[in-house]
């Protein structure tokens, strides 16, 4: 009887002690980006990224790759998971960079555009919610199909000069909204990077990769999010504007 007891009562604390070391490895509480945060401060500015300052400093980048791994994110509310997923991508896209910087001019250096198999988009790297997945996984099967929400295409940052700019500070659920706003149309107005020549808007290949997730309408989501002149003459010659795509320079995002 004192044997069975005894199996039980270590049965028991064993038991305990699983709880308490999944309690201390799994988070439900909302991430606290401040690491991450003062990297970007340090290290962005413009959208032009200084890769050898977050080399420098790859074990802070790497702590909180590591606690956003821990998170449990079924436990935070819609627009914190939204703003965890967007951290996620692009603290990941800088640590894919790191892992062969300074000897890389392009992401591609990192994959093939011949063999899709071998794109850097496609590595299993993200590491979150127990499961190690690629930037793809994370991009198109949670971020796009989950949220629905075009204006991601402006937050998530691919390391290239033509993809929207990487911002100097992380998402957050409590300013979301406001954030995506500002990197859309920081992105729609920039005339580098969209322009209207008489009746023609040129655009990025975003609009013409993911049309459908703009309802295949570039000039209403246009008008919807640009300023000044620009939206002037898009409401104007809405019905007559013909959209052309530009060539998308795959250029490290670098100093």
């Amino acid at each position: 009887m004192n044997s069975d007891r005894a199996v039980f009562v270590l049965g028991l604390v064993l038991c305990l002690l699983l709880v308490s070391t999944a309690a201390k490895t799994w988070s439900s509480e909302a991430v606290d980006n401040s690491p991450y945060a003062a990297l970007l401060a340090k290290y962005v500015r413009d959208g032009v990224v200084d890769y050898q300052g977050f080399k420098d400093e790859e074990k802070q980048l790497d702590a909180y790759l590591k606690r956003l791994e821990r998170t449990d994110t079924s436990k935070l509310s819609r627009d914190d998971q939204l703003a965890f997923y967007i951290n996620a991508y692009n603290a990941t896209t800088i640590k894919l960079i790191l892992s062969r910087y300074p000897d890389i001019k392009s992401i591609w250096d990192l994959g093939s555009r011949i063999l899709p198999w071998e794109s850097p988009f496609k590595k299993k790297i993200v590491h979150i919610e127990g499961k190690t997945i690629s930037l793809d996984d994370l991009e198109h099967g949670i971020l796009r199909p989950r949220f629905k929400d075009p204006r991601i295409h402006f937050a998530v940052n691919c390391a290239s000069k033509s993809c929207p700019p990487l911002i100097s500070e992380p998402y957050r659920g409590a300013t979301l909204d406001d954030q995506l706003d500002a990197s859309t149309r920081a992105f729609l107005n920039d005339p580098e990077r969209n322009r209207l020549e008489g009746n023609t808007l040129y655009v990025s290949k975003i609009f013409d990769w993911y049309a459908q997730d703009f309802d295949n309408d570039v000039v209403g989501f246009f008008i919807r999010f640009t300023d000044g002149e620009l939206k002037a003459k898009l409401v104007a010659n809405k019905d007559k504007i013909k959209v052309e795509t530009l060539n998308y320079d795959w250029s490290l995002n670098g100093k």
